[in-house]
């Protein structure tokens, strides 16, 4: 993976992660938080969609990989809203 792949897949995963978390009402991620969420999101969601035999909907190919954007950001938001129901969410 080159260095080009590599700063848009970081950006990608940024944008998946904050949309994920926004779509739950978590807002304050910063740019780090929001890279975190995204490729945590992406595993959550490809577990799921592996699991129910659900279709890659919309997934952006980088290199010889790709980056699963749908399942990230629903993974995203099913991640934030299970720590904000454990009581983790930040004030």
């Amino acid at each position: 993976m080159s260095i080009s792949e590599l700063v848009i897949l970081l950006i990608i995963a940024s944008v998946s992660g904050s949309v994920g978390a926004r779509l739950v009402g978590s807002s304050k991620l910063g740019c780090l938080g929001s890279i975190a969420l995204g490729f945590i999101g992406s595993c959550i969601g490809q577990l799921i969609a592996r699991k129910y035999n659900l279709p890659v909907i919309f997934s952006i190919p980088l290199g010889d990989q790709s980056f699963p954007v749908i399942w990230a950001v629903l993974g995203s938001a099913i991640f934030v809203a299970v720590l904000s129901i454990l009581g983790l969410r930040r004030q």
